[in-house]
């Protein structure tokens, strides 16, 4: 597995559940139907074709495999092998059909992204750059599990060997962690979760920082440092501003939450 980033930023548009994430400590695992990629998670791989040695070694563990069902073993032994090659492919093509339906249908993911200036991730998941981006330490739970999103111009490739030869599943998984190229721009990284419409609580030191959309309005970064003032007040604030010489975006340090200054004003109004 690809080595982990230190740490990890979450774009979050400035909406009600949003603020409350924040100030519950969560993240939502989110289920796959809702994605705006088609492909996400959607994908019907090909299929290597296996060789002739490849098949008679998988016809051969099955054949060994007390739980094969008679009507099995009587097509793997009477069957012409190139027919047992079908057979084996069509198997397995049931197989990833079955375990993307039941990863569309019960699984959760949450996503975040390798870095926290791109324009087109926060016009599209950072609320028009009204909203703020999260930086998470991913030495804490559930970002020790991250996995890093792979991106391609073709349709993955599935050798079948692996699992019905070797058991080896893991390869299947990384088919919820491939996207089109188109959507490299991401750099995306996401966690898995066995049920969707989960919201994990992770530990509060797990928030490094906040980084402020271009276009958040005062009064939206006001409430946000005030739940942080009272939920994680070492948490760092940045401003998020539009450079005068370059289409990016300049981050500015406003300090830790518990120095910001609006705090000096609803302390001595009994609002902290």
């Amino acid at each position: 597995m690809d080595a982990k980033p230190e740490t990890i930023f979450k774009y979050e548009p400035f909406s009600l559940r949003a603020v409350q994430n924040v100030k519950c400590h969560s993240v939502y695992f989110n289920s796959p139907s809702w994605f705006n990629d088609p492909f996400d998670c959607g994908l019907k791989p090909r299929i290597r074709d296996p060789s002739d040695v490849e098949v008679d070694a998988i016809s051969a563990k099955m054949l060994s495999d007390a739980t094969t069902p008679d009507k099995v073993r009587q097509l793997l032994v009477g069957l012409p092998k190139s027919q047992v090659k079908a057979q084996l492919i069509s198997s397995a093509e049931r197989i990833i059909e079955e375990q993307r339906d039941d990863f569309n249908n019960t699984k959760g993911v949450t996503c975040f992204s390798q870095c926290n200036d791109n324009m087109l991730m926060w016009s599209h998941y950072g609320g028009q750059h009204k909203g703020f981006c999260l930086e998470f330490d991913t030495t804490f739970e559930p970002l020790t599990k991250l996995r890093r999103v792979n991106y391609s111009a073709d349709i993955p490739v599935v050798d079948i060997t692996r699992f019905m030869l070797h058991d080896d599943y893991e390869h299947l998984i990384d088919l919820f962690c491939t996207k089109s190229i188109d959507w490299a721009y991401e750099r995306e990284w996401r966690v898995l979760h066995a049920d969707k419409g989960t919201v994990f609580t992770y530990e509060p030191n797990a928030l490094r920082a906040i980084y402020f959309g271009a276009k958040m309005t005062k009064q939206d970064i006001d409430m946000i440092c005030l739940v942080l003032y009272c939920q994680n007040p070492d948490v760092e604030l940045f401003q998020g501003e539009r450079s005068d010489s370059e289409f990016r975006i300049e981050f500015s340090s406003l300090g830790r939450a518990s120095a910001y200054k609006p705090y000096a004003e609803a302390k001595r109004l009994g609002l902290e």
